[in-house]
């Protein structure tokens, strides 16, 4: 299909989508600027024009996707060992991966059965002695577990046939010690030797009993050391030397050219780490230097590539402090303050809105052009699910504020389905849960496996977490203002309520939270916009400016 039939096609179902609308019924329907013209949205769904299938729930038709791009829609963190064997051994793969793909975007708005993300983020792909990935051996080739670079490059093409960008998780701060780069590095002859951080008992300048995290990271090999600040069998490597920033230049290159859309970068901060240097000088403007350099790399191969960057720091301004050399950083801590606020039902002042507004603002003094990348909780964080007590009505509304934020939310895998999972690490990145599937993975014992519901069963249930999901992000992937809007906190009447504005060149979206189990009540103007998002048609009503809201629920107007 062509992109001017394909753009055709989607202004279409928009249009189709705008005549069919009957949002929360008729008792609920808003108080909005009359329009002669318009058709009657409080007609029975089987009387409007549109011969698309309407939710029971929300009474929405099916939306067209519009957000596209890199840098727009919501993507999806996949731990591939953990998402879809296609070959019996019991650990995922690529061509699993591929297989599942209609899961996540089946690349045909008018279906409703796919998930709808517009992006995928796979955890590390290299070969590598770990379970994890995250200490690599061979920068251009595929874990062998995980398929072939045949099996990648057919992901890639089948990914981008259903609209699905694709980053790879590249981590440039260590190697794995069994990396052939390393191996040769312990040979004082050997040109790798200044691949990696090396010195001797005495050097000036250094402290070979320094400590990062409670350990060590100076690493005793033969009669000198090396400098790993994860732990010894991850050597860093040394970013002064310019083969170094040549080679991982090199490595963006060959991915690029095969097709990824850009990179989460692992370990942002600890390019120079300020142990790794002498007399503990500060390496942040070295780092952010090379980041730079790195993301303007990426750029001149392919100017939409996405370049985001892990700085695991729940300060803000630590977070902005790399802004200035990336496309974005990770919202670290955002889902402890949605959580938060959820548990207690309430948000004095607006307090959440005017926290992420805060935020916002640091990052755009850092970049103007930065994009946000919200999340919940990532393959290093517990499991959102148990900070809301396993219960999916307040997953619900932690998916409704955190997926209508600026820039482009990450899903992590598992979360739309309510999977759970506590430290250590191995026990956050289980199987996903598929249910009778013959390609459920079965690398890990999950202990957590009866707690959930698989996909099989929420497929089937209007109401399950699953399906929640999958109305919200249509929602947000139809509507410009939720995919490349800007987010402004409002005055709130209210504490329980959460209110906020997403605005683009195009639209303006109200976007309110009752976080309250009780239904609550607020003054506020929707004159002239359309209601496209209601969780709830029951208890729901806007009459003379005042909206009911029913408990734990959520609305979106847009104009």
């Amino acid at each position: 299909m062509t992109q001017g039939l394909k753009r055709l096609t989607a202004l279409c179902m928009a249009l189709i989508l705008t005549l069919s609308l009957a949002a929360c019924g008729q008792n609920g329907t808003p108080n909005l600027t009359p329009n002669p013209s318009a058709p009657d949205e409080t007609a029975p769904a089987s009387e409007t024009p549109s011969q698309q299938p309407v939710d029971p729930v929300y009474g929405l038709g099916t939306v067209a996707q519009n957000a596209s791009g890199n840098k727009e829609g919501v993507y999806y963190e996949v731990f591939v060992r953990a998402f879809a064997d296609s070959n019996g051994d019991g650990i995922g793969d690529l061509k699993g991966l591929t297989q599942k793909l209609d899961y996540l975007n089946d690349g045909k708005p008018e279906t409703t059965h796919d998930l709808g993300v517009t992006g995928i983020w796979m955890m590390p792909i290299n070969p590598s002695p770990s379970y994890h990935g995250y200490d690599v051996t061979n920068y251009y080739d595929i874990n062998p577990e995980y398929g072939t670079l045949e099996d990648f490059d057919t992901l890639i093409s089948e990914a981008h046939k259903r609209g699905i960008s694709v980053i790879m998780d590249l981590v440039l701060n260590h190697t794995s010690d069994k990396h052939p780069w390393f191996i040769k590095s312990a040979d004082m002859t050997s040109p790798y030797r200044k691949w990696y951080t090396w010195t001797v008992d005495g050097s000036e300048g250094y402290s070979l009993n320094a400590t990062v995290w409670g350990s060590k990271v100076w690493n005793k090999l033969g009669n000198a050391f090396y400098y790993a600040i994860f732990w010894s069998g991850m050597p860093d490597l040394n970013y002064d030397n310019p083969e170094v920033r040549e080679e991982v230049k090199n490595i963006a290159s060959f991915w690029l050219n095969r097709g990824v859309d850009g990179f989460r970068l692992d370990a942002v901060p600890h390019i120079y780490g300020t142990a790794e240097l002498p007399n503990n000088a500060s390496g942040i403007e070295k780092t952010v230097s090379f980041w730079k350099e790195f993301t303007d790399h990426c750029h001149q191969i392919n100017p939409e590539a996405l370049i985001i960057g892990e700085v695991l720091e729940d300060n803000v301004n630590t977070r902005a402090t790399y802004l200035p050399a990336l496309d974005s950083t990770f919202h670290i801590g955002l889902g402890t303050q949605i959580t938060n606020a959820i548990k207690a039902g309430s948000s004095k002042n607006n307090y959440l809105a005017k926290f992420i507004e805060s935020n916002y603002a640091a990052y755009a003094k850092a970049n103007p052009n930065y994009v946000d990348a919200p999340i919940l909780s990532n393959h290093d964080q517990n499991r959102i699910i148990g900070s809301v007590l396993g219960k999916h009505e307040l997953m619900k509304m932690a998916a409704n504020i955190y997926l209508t934020l600026e820039g482009i939310p990450f899903i992590y895998y598992g979360e739309e389905i309510g999977m759970f999972g506590a430290k250590p690490d191995e026990d956050i990145r289980l199987p996903y849960v598929w249910g009778e599937d013959a390609m459920q993975t079965r690398w890990r014992e999950s202990k957590y496996k009866d707690a959930v519901t698989p996909v099989t069963e929420q497929e089937k249930d209007p109401n399950s977490l699953l399906n929640h999901y999958k109305r919200l992000i249509r929602v947000k992937n139809e509507n410009e203002a939720l995919y490349a809007g800007k987010f402004k906190a409002l005055e709130s009447s209210n504490d329980a309520v959460v209110l906020y504005a997403m605005t683009s060149e195009n639209q303006t979206a109200l976007v309110i939270h009752n976080l309250s189990k009780e239904a609550q009540s607020l003054n506020v103007d929707t004159t002239g916009y359309t209601l496209k998002f209601c969780q709830t048609k029951e208890g729901f009503e806007e009459k003379d400016g005042v909206l009911n809201l029913p408990p734990l629920s959520s609305v979106i107007y847009v104009k």
